[in-house]
């Protein structure tokens, strides 16, 4: 059930990652065109103030709003919020700006080598030690994604490298939040649940305070939400939210390292929906190394569930 429950954060972020892709890719949102390269960044801070609205609203109805104004002010809170600037930010920027660039799959594929940063982070910093298993499975995803990325065709020149750099950008934001949070989290005073919450109100107040006023991108922040678009990004918002419930469980109940396994996934789910929504075709190559990454992912995540005497 862990394990299924760690699948599904692989899942919904690859679905959150082709709905906005269609946003990005779709009509002209309307803006100044001064503005136009920024998009990412207002697409992104729409993404995480939808996201923080969909979990206030879910812990209002658990009744633990109370709890999380409470753990914003103890030690590990701050590890969140530490963790958020890293995660939502820079990640999250990063990823969208990618997408922008390179396209749904090509980004979800490079910024999925995130877990091998991540891993040798958790080893040093969070003393998780790594089995045999977890990585010759971490090994074996990273080579699908390796040789999955020789078959990225079709991009212009001039957004290849840009591309690229930012979903590096992504690989170290998303590294670092997850370890800084799994450590925020590993006393037990701050539930997976409040942690999210905290990071995506975080993210968003970060965006609105800081990146908008820096762009001046708060009017055109309107225009967006009064267009149809609005709703691709509500959309993708609310299946990022699921994914990222399922994703800060998984790292409570599994630790970091076999969270980031699982959720690698989303590099290869990211391939079929491209083909279901954006009837984007795949050779067989992609096809094969999408599951060479979801068996080198599993490999990981079981072999860890077993040195912890079977729990999954």
């Amino acid at each position: 059930m862990k394990i299924l429950i760690g699948i599904c954060a692989g899942i919904f972020w690859a679905l959150d990652t082709v709905i906005l892709n269609l946003f990005l890719e779709g009509e002209d949102p309307g803006i100044a065109e001064r503005l136009l390269p920024f998009l990412p960044l207002l697409v992104t801070f729409l993404h995480d103030i939808c996201s923080a609205a969909y979990l206030l609203f879910f812990m209002a109805w658990k009744k633990q709003l109370k709890k999380i104004k409470k753990a914003l002010f103890t030690r590990e809170g701050k590890f969140v919020i530490l963790g958020a600037l890293f995660g939502g930010p820079l990640g999250m920027t990063g990823y969208v700006l990618s997408i922008r660039y390179l396209g749904a799959g090509n980004t979800a594929m490079i910024s999925a080598l995130f877990p091998a940063l991540g891993s040798f982070m958790a080893w040093i910093i969070l003393k998780e030690k790594l089995t045999v298993g977890q990585i010759i499975g971490l090994l074996l995803s990273i080579t699908g994604m390796v040789l999955m990325g020789g078959t990225i065709t079709g991009i212009e020149q001039e957004k290849f490298l840009p591309g690229i750099l930012f979903a590096l950008i992504c690989v170290c934001g998303w590294a670092s939040e997850v370890i800084i949070c799994g450590y925020g989290m590993k006393s037990g005073v701050i539930n997976n649940e409040q942690a999210l919450t905290i990071r995506q109100m975080t993210s968003a107040l970060f965006y609105f305070c800081i990146i908008l006023s820096g762009i001046r991108g708060h009017g055109a922040v309107l225009q967006i939400m009064g267009s149809k678009g609005m709703l691709i990004i509500m959309a993708a918002a609310l299946a990022g939210t699921v994914s990222y419930l399922c994703y800060y469980r998984t790292i409570h109940q599994l630790g970091a390292s076999t969270a980031m396994a699982l959720n690698i996934t989303y590099a290869a789910w990211a391939l079929l929906f491209e083909m279901l929504i954006l009837h984007t075709a795949k050779n067989l190559k992609e096809v094969v190394c999408g599951m060479i990454i979801v068996g080198g992912a599993l490999i990981s995540a079981v072999s860890e569930g077993r040195r912890k005497n079977g729990n999954l």
